[in-house]
Parts: structure tokens; C-alpha cells; sequence
């Protein structure tokens, strides 16, 4: 699909995960584009919308002028304003014009994926107005459409794709953020380890040390003596992480050996995405 290695697992990945959800989304009928999802805010139409949005500025096509109402509770920061515009301006459209303008987005992105000849360090535009580079772009593609494929899979109870090619795509950028949770959203103490234990269809085990300075960082190598060891399956994992749930709501999925007000705390602020 592209001449550079380094972006052929990103662009699969996404390739499986937006043609999954065409194939959710495709024979809906027209009320049920309005279902609540787990994603905080949006409907159905309005994670699609999100997706054709975000695929058409990775296209390189000009954002919509269009100016938000404000009432969206859910809009508290410059970035959600940023990515609520591309939803917004779709609310009004109907069912044929949401699965007519995806299809021809996936398209329109395949074929620029199938002819992309430019290496994966070529800085391309990224949300407010920010560069970054195309590698990184396209991980994170893969990764955002995996994770409204499984929004949309738990709104209609089409459970699926837990080990698909974008789950281990988003494994990786989760895990990126247990640092930041661990030493210093949970404030874990210094010269301290707290380890992870993921069951299920996506299986690992990390571990994230904290050194002497307060800074964290995380490998795949076990801790002698954790502080903490927290136990859960995948797909809680990536609900918590991802804000789709609270803590408390899936207590009875998480076992804690250790230190449990330092779990708690780490818990509470597992969400690593804006």
C-alpha cells in the first residue's frame, strides 16, 4: 500500500478499521445515526462526521467555515472546539449522505495511501494548525479509528476486532501515556515501580518506573517489588483509558495487589486522551 515500511502497519490498520465501520454504519436507518456512544457528546453521525473530517483534512481539503453553538457541554478546550467543527457542520446531514460521503472518503484516502511516495519524517499539518509527521499522523489515525470503530461496535452490540491490527496499534499509544499517569497525574513516589497486568485479546504486561527525580518511564520488564499491580482485561483497559468510563463503574474488572490508594489515584486519572 506504501513504499515505506515503517507506515505500511499504520495504513493497514487503519484500512481494517474504517472498513469496519462502513460495514456498521452502512444499513442503518435514519434514527439510529442519533444513538448515544460511549465517546462523551456524540451520536453515532457525529463520530462518523469526526472520522470524514479528520481523513479530509489529512486529504489536504480546506476546514469548514462554520461557527458552533454554546451549548456543547462537552466542548471545554480549544482542541475539542478544533475537532467539533468537522462534526458540527455534518449534524443535519441524513443517513444516505453520511454513507455516500464516507464511502467516498475511504476512497479518496486509499488511493492517496495506495501513491504515497513521501518519507514517514515529512512534517504534514496536524489539529490547530500544529505540524507533525506523517508517520506520526498516520498512527494516529489508525489509533482514533480504531477506538470510535469500538464506540460504535458498543453502541449497536457488534462486540469485534479486540486484536485487530489498529487494537495493537492503540496498545502502543496508551502505553505511551502510563508515565504520565503513573509519576505524575497519580503522583507515584520517587525510586518507585507500579506494573500492569492486560489480559484478554490483547495480552501484556508493563511496567512504569519512577526514578529518583519524580520522572516516569515504562518497559516490558518485571518489577522485583512494585508498589502497585494493577490486573484487568483489555477491553476495560482501553475504556478507562480512553475516558469512556469511570473507575468505579468497572471496579468488579480491575484487581489491585499493593499499594490501593496509589491504584485509586492512578485510576482516576487514567484517561490519557483529550
Amino acid at each position: 500500500m506504501t513504499v515505506h515500511p515503517s507506515l505500511q502497519t499504520y495504513a493497514e490498520a487503519w484500512t481494517h478499521s474504517i472498513e469496519a465501520i462502513s460495514e456498521l454504519v452502512t444499513p442503518l436507518v435514519e434514527g439510529e445515526w442519533n444513538r448515544r456512544t460511549p465517546c462523551p457528546g456524540w451520536s453515532v453521525r457525529d463520530i462518523v462526521s469526526h472520522l470524514i473530517g479528520m481523513e479530509c483534512e489529512m486529504l489536504g481539503d480546506p476546514r469548514p467555515i462554520h461557527s458552533l453553538p454554546r451549548d456543547l457541554y462537552h466542548v471545554t478546550s480549544e482542541f475539542a472546539r478544533y475537532m467539533e467543527m468537522q462534526v458540527d457542520v455534518r449534524r443535519h446531514h441524513t443517513a444516505p449522505e453520511m454513507t455516500s460521503e464516507l464511502e467516498y472518503t475511504i476512497i479518496r484516502r486509499q488511493r492517496q495511501l495506495r501513491n504515497e511516495t513521501r518519507s514517514p519524517d515529512t512534517m504534514v499539518r496536524a489539529p490547530l494548525g500544529a505540524e507533525q509527521t506523517l508517520e506520526l499522523a498516520l498512527r494516529m489515525r489508525a489509533f482514533d479509528t480504531w477506538v470510535h470503530e469500538q464506540d460504535l461496535r458498543t453502541t449497536f452490540g457488534r462486540p469485534g476486532n479486540l486484536d485487530s491490527p489498529g487494537a495493537l496499534v492503540t496498545r502502543d499509544v496508551l502505553v505511551q501515556g502510563l508515565p504520565k499517569v503513573v509519576a505524575k497525574e497519580a503522583g507515584a513516589p520517587a525510586n518507585s515501580a507500579v506494573v500492569f497486568d492486560v489480559h484478554g485479546p490483547v495480552e501484556f504486561m508493563r511496567t512504569v518506573r519512577v526514578d529518583a527525580d519524580g520522572r516516569g518511564t515504562v518497559d516490558g520488564t518485571p518489577s522485583l517489588g512494585p508498589l502497585a499491580t494493577i490486573s484487568l482485561d483489555w477491553e476495560t483497559y482501553v475504556r478507562l483509558a480512553c475516558g469512556r468510563v469511570r473507575h468505579e463503574a468497572v471496579a468488579d474488572h480491575v484487581k489491585v495487589d499493593g499499594d490501593q490508594a496509589l491504584a485509586d489515584a492512578i485510576l482516576r486519572n487514567f484517561a490519557v486522551t483529550p
